[in-house]
């Protein structure tokens, strides 16, 4: 059985930063390409980040902005969040691709 665990959601002013981490548990997850996704009230959920062995590829909205990454040792995955703007409030979920599993997601509020 694939879990996958976010936290470091919560709410931060304009222009801050915050970490989210997604630990898994229960599966390879060096095996499995990554991402991060995150749905804002009275929208669809939308794929901000994802990374697999060789490459990761971002949103138009969050370059430049986000990072993500991850750490197979520790089976996590991050996403650096920089420069933080009130449209990037949503709820972040991850997501393994290869279990097609989702977490239970984080709340990122950002305060203007």
């Amino acid at each position: 059985q694939v879990q996958l665990v976010e936290s470091g959601g919560g709410l931060v002013q304009t222009g801050g930063s915050l970490r989210l981490s997604c630990a898994a548990s229960g599966t390879i997850f060096s095996l499995s390409a990554m991402g991060w996704y995150r749905q804002a009230p009275g929208k669809q959920r939308e794929l901000v980040a994802a990374i697999s062995s060789g490459s990761a590829n971002y949103a138009d909205s969050v370059k430049g902005r986000f990072t993500i990454s991850r750490d197979n040792a520790r089976n996590t995955v991050y996403l650096q969040m920089n420069n933080l703007k009130p449209e990037d409030t949503a709820v972040y979920y991850c997501h393994a691709r290869l279990y097609n599993t989702w977490g239970q997601g984080t709340q990122v509020t950002v305060s203007s």
